[in-house]
């Protein structure tokens, strides 16, 4: 079941007067939630952290309304506690929270990549009259951090809930009404599909891809060569091998059983590459790529999702003082969201390459049409 969010103009029509919401854990995903409701009528938005450090910078950047280092304090009277720490922690949260006096009908969710455990953990604990709701919102950034949160991570993704079966319809209600506010698009489905389908989209070509960047290592041991002309296409098909790697020990170990499923299934593949390989059968090597490239058409390419979109080109400069400067300006002024700028390659009397970088496919069509109007060579 799909909530579509596209039209939606919150209200605060049948809202109380003030809905207090905690947030455990203010990075990326934790911050960007609190910006969402951060300063609409009728919220009060209070962030948590151990760390005092934390706590200061959240309120300082102006993310949430108030900070504690308490857990109880934060916890007490909020209508809505969202988990937003690393997999490996939410049951220990969960457990401290079953210990407390929560308000009744308080909703407790959580943000992590993987879903049975938790739910299956929250089932089995007494909240005094608080509800579990596990939720995914399916949208991510190259950056962390509080300091990269921003109200329209989850414009447009798809947001997750796992109700079960004695989860009340109206507790689901309640958050969908408040995650309209990220203008995501919600979707409800069983905790252990859902990891079922992250585990195959998501995690496993995590893994696939630190495996196949410490394979490429092992060989550039013995001739550094592999390391030189490991760019272009290579960095950008192993880019997730830098994702962090406490967040992914956590997350990879919590969804074993799934993960070694589909490395079994990963096997069978690359065991019917190496066998048409061994045949020299060409033409089934041809079918493979059609069969993948006709299932790829079909996904959606503006649709956010666990693994950011990558919208880049690359332009060919001279080497001319102002040059880097002159091409940002231009962008600017066409109001062009640039996200990231590299120069790969700069040398005298060699033209420079430069890597432009954008958040959205929509900036980086305009940013090709600009480039190509000043005269540039833009590829991709």
């Amino acid at each position: 079941m799909t909530v579509d969010n596209s039209d939606f103009k919150p209200s605060a029509m049948a809202r109380p007067a003030e809905v207090k919401i905690a947030i455990f854990g203010v990075g990326l995903i934790g911050g960007s939630l609190a910006l969402c409701w951060k300063g609409k009528p009728g919220f009060r938005i209070v962030g948590h952290s151990v760390n005092p450090g934390s706590v200061s910078k959240y309120v300082s950047l102006g993310v949430v309304d108030e900070g504690t280092t308490s857990l109880a304090d934060a916890a007490l009277d909020a209508d809505f506690i969202f988990l937003c720490v690393p997999v490996g922690r939410l049951n220990d949260y969960l457990d401290e929270l079953a210990r407390l006096p929560l308000k009744p009908g308080c909703i407790i969710t959580d943000v992590g990549s993987t879903k049975a455990s938790v739910v299956a953990h929250a089932s089995g604990l007494d909240l005094n009259g608080a509800v579990f709701l596990g939720g995914h919102p399916m949208a991510g950034s190259e950056r962390s951090g509080v300091e990269a949160a921003t109200t329209d991570l989850f414009e447009n993704a798809y947001y997750v809930l796992t109700p079960t079966d004695g989860t009340p319809p109206e507790a689901v209600e309640r958050m969908k009404d408040l995650l309209r506010w990220t203008r995501a698009n919600v979707v409800l489905t069983d905790s252990v599909l859902h990891d079922s389908i992250v585990g195959a989209i998501s995690h496993l070509p995590h893994m696939i891809a630190v495996g196949l960047v410490n394979q490429i290592a092992g060989y550039n041991e013995t001739n550094d060569l592999y390391r030189s002309l490991a760019a272009g296409g290579f960095r950008d098909i192993t880019r997730i091998a830098s994702s962090d790697p406490t967040v992914w020990r956590d997350i990879l170990v919590n969804n074993k059983t799934v993960l070694l499923q589909l490395l079994e299934d990963w096997k069978k593949e690359m065991d019917r590459f190496a066998e048409l390989l061994k045949q020299e059968d060409g033409e089934g090597i041809s079918e493979q790529f059609r069969l993948a490239n006709g299932f790829r058409k079909q996904l959606p390419e503006r649709r956010k999702g666990m693994i950011q979109s990558l919208h880049e080109c690359y332009v060919d400069v001279p080497d001319h003082p102002g040059i880097i400067g002159r091409i940002a300006t231009e962008l600017g002024q066409e109001r062009i969201n640039l996200s990231n700028l590299h120069i790969v390659e700069s040398r005298e009397d060699v033209p420079g390459i430069l890597r432009l970088s954008f958040k959205e496919a929509e900036d980086l069509e305009k940013a090709v049409d600009l480039l190509r109007r000043m005269q540039y060579q833009v590829y991709f």
